[in-house]
């Protein structure tokens, strides 16, 4: 069976995915949710998400402006495969893919019949892919505009289901099948899908009206006018299956009283899709006793190839979408690759210079050599200890390790680690600490990153200029119950039209010397504490980056835990 997640397909964290356990897990702004929706019309615990009963079950946490499921509000509902759930703004899907839900419809249909069986069939009617707009075959005058408008009304509803956003597939072909059957007053149907590598047919999603599913019941549908339809690209309708030689062998069908079927191609912009099925049990005793009327004619025929075509369109379309999201994940993994590659190397050349020095220095017993060579080796081992956790960092959903602690604390760590790199590169570095600043509960490890690597960064912004000066100052802002962090230096600054950029993946204006991973590291830890960073920066002056994030008592913390 597959995991269960959540994918958030609108909001701030749009792309986001949370995968489900077996334990309950809390959604909400606060830092004490297992899944946290940065989104402010959201509450502190909006809802909950618990597995009861092999199933799992969503509830309102008694939120300020409630919890919809497909545009419904609830108060407690059992989710769905594709189901959307809505919190303040921001839209999270439902996924579940349980292994046993492709099979379903393979245990309900039999495809019966040979498939080298000669066409002997009694088919009355068929026609090609597309011929004309169902509703203009020969009827009473007075029915002609009505059920014109009744196809145009399917064929609506047809579309706005293909168009919904964050339907899975398989929901999307459930919902168009059973409008189908619906509107043609069919007993029964079927979706057969090709496989997009072996091109073998096989049943995807069955539809049984007002009938409950049954395991040992199996709805038999003709192999070999699947087959037809499938090799000539024609949609066939059969008044009779009884007497249909398509069906001979397959005493199911008898048993099943199948009276009608219609079957038609699914074909997309270049392949077939597939095929829809469906069909009637009216035994046909009554169907002569009742007048012999059918069902099935051809404007329905129609009707169902028009719906066929945009069943294949949006499997055609979903599968287009799997392919790019593939080909982006690709992309993305290439570009990673290459970009650390090109900083892992200039690391390694750093390190093999002053391995040459450590060695010219041995073989020479010249002591200041090797004190020259270690530094340099020494400098570009905290360059990839630095990259390394920063990769870490950003590969993976965290939560903050809350503990009690003062920010002036570990600000005065960050700098006294820096403060020998800064005097060897004639850099000030001087920190501001506020006495205002009081104990809270925040990730200390967390922080102290995302202040390092800013730091880094204003020193290398400033590195060779005169009279260089980077500033490290805490406070406490009263007004907004937050704390802040912000760096300052008077380097050359940054244009307004990068500004944007910064915070992207790789986007760095370091050149070969930055990895672009230090900024976006920080951004992130800084969000999952609920905070942002700001950027101010005068080409010229230099630039100041405040980081800043909401306070947190001891008490608000995760699981009621003792922090300290």
């Amino acid at each position: 069976m597959g995991k269960a997640a959540l994918l958030v397909i609108q909001g701030m964290e749009q792309g986001s995915r949370f995968e489900l356990s077996d334990q309950p897990v809390a959604l909400g702004r606060g830092l004490q949710n297992g899944i946290r929706i940065l989104d402010t019309e959201v509450s502190r615990i909006h809802c909950s998400i618990q597995l009861a009963r092999d199933e799992y079950v969503l509830s309102d946490r008694n939120s300020s402006n409630g919890t919809f499921v497909n545009g419904e509000p609830i108060r407690s509902k059992t989710l769905t495969n594709g189901d959307q759930i809505q919190v303040g703004r921001t839209i999270l899907l439902f996924t579940w893919p349980r292994d046993d839900q492709p099979n379903q419809a393979e245990r309900a249909v039999s495809l019966v019949g040979r498939p080298d069986l000669a066409d002997q069939s009694s088919i009355v009617g068929q026609v090609p892919p597309l011929m004309r707009v169902p509703g203009t075959a020969a009827v009473e005058e007075a029915e002609a505009p009505a059920k014109f408008l009744a196809n145009l009304r399917t064929l609506y509803q047809i579309t706005e289901e293909a168009v919904r956003p964050g339907v899975s597939i398989d929901q999307l072909l459930q919902r168009i099948l059973d409008l189908a059957v619906d509107v043609l007053k069919a007993d029964r149907g079927c979706v057969l899908l090709t496989d997009p590598v072996t091109r073998a047919i096989r049943p995807h999603i069955v539809a049984r009206p007002g009938r409950q599913r049954v395991d040992d019941e199996r709805m038999p549908v003709s192999r070999s006018i699947v087959d037809y339809v499938l090799r000539t690209g024609q949609g066939v309708r059969t008044n009779d299956a009884r007497q249909d030689s398509r069906f001979e062998g397959g005493n199911s069908i008898i048993s099943a009283g199948v009276r009608e079927a219609m079957c038609v191609p699914m074909q997309g912009r270049t392949e077939l899709i597939g095929a829809i099925y469906v069909d009637t049990t009216t035994p046909f005793d009554q169907a002569v006793l009742g007048g012999g009327t059918s069902r099935f004619d051809e404007d329905q025929l129609l009707l169902l190839l028009a719906i066929a075509r945009q069943a294949a369109l949006a499997v055609e379309t979903n599968r287009y979408q799997q392919a790019f999201v593939k080909a982006e994940r690709l992309a993305a993994m290439g570009q990673t690759i290459a970009t650390l590659s090109h900083h892992i190397k200039n690391i390694l050349q750093g390190v093999r210079g002053g391995s040459y020095l450590i060695d010219l220095g041995l073989n020479g017993h010249d002591e200041e050599m090797v004190r020259k060579g270690w530094k340099i080796v020494e400098r570009n081992q905290n360059k990839i200890y630095h990259l390394v956790m920063d990769m870490l960092t950003f590969s993976k959903e965290r939560r903050p390790a809350l503990q009690l602690c003062q920010l002036n604390e570990v600000m005065h760590e960050v700098v006294d680690e820096l403060q020998v790199r800064a005097g060897e590169s004639g850099i000030e570095l001087r920190l501001e600490a506020s006495p205002d600043v009081p104990d809270c509960t925040f990730d200390p490890e967390g922080i102290q990153r995302a202040a390092l690597n800013i730091i880094l960064n204003a020193m290398d912004a400033v590195e060779g200029a005169d009279h260089a000066v980077v500033q490290v100052e805490t406070g406490y802002d009263v007004e907004s119950d937050s704390l802040w962090v912000a760096i300052a230096d008077n380097g050359p600054g940054i244009p307004e039209e990068q500004i944007e950029r910064i915070f992207n993946v790789f986007e760095s204006t370091k050149g070969a010397r930055g990895t672009g991973l230090g900024l976006p590291v920080s951004q992130k830890i800084i969000r999952e504490h609920g905070g942002e960073i700001a950027v101010e920066s005068r080409l010229g002056e230099g630039s100041r980056f405040t980081l800043s994030w909401p306070r947190v008592d001891d008490d608000s913390a995760p699981d009621g835990r003792t922090l300290g």
